[in-house]
């Protein structure tokens, strides 16, 4: 099942999304300009192989709903989003208002 809700954060409602599969959640919260996700994105990836597209994201391991994700510390974030001020530990909630 795929569920996507509106997420406030600060003044800005952004967009979440919740794809529950066989024994695993992926979550998203995104802006128009980039997204946190949970512990499936891999960061990695996006620096190396996909570098040419200057993706704006960062990821939070342990979270298994929307508002843990916008609590957690994150673990890693891409080239891109340090670009922004945005680091591991910061709490997901902050990197989004980063990337508006």
């Amino acid at each position: 099942m795929v569920t996507i809700e509106p997420i406030q954060v600060g003044d800005h409602t952004l967009v979440g999304v919740e794809v529950k599969l066989p024994k695993t959640t992926l979550l998203t919260i995104s802006t128009s300009r980039g997204y946190i996700m949970c512990g499936a994105l891999d960061v990695g990836l996006l620096n190396k192989m996909l570098s040419d597209r200057q993706i704006i994201a960062a990821r939070a391991v342990g979270v298994r709903t929307l508002a843990q994700l916008l609590a957690a510390p994150l673990e890693s974030v891409t080239i891109e989003a340090e670009n922004l001020g945005i680091v591991p530990g910061m709490a997901g909630s902050e990197a989004l208002l980063r990337m508006l």
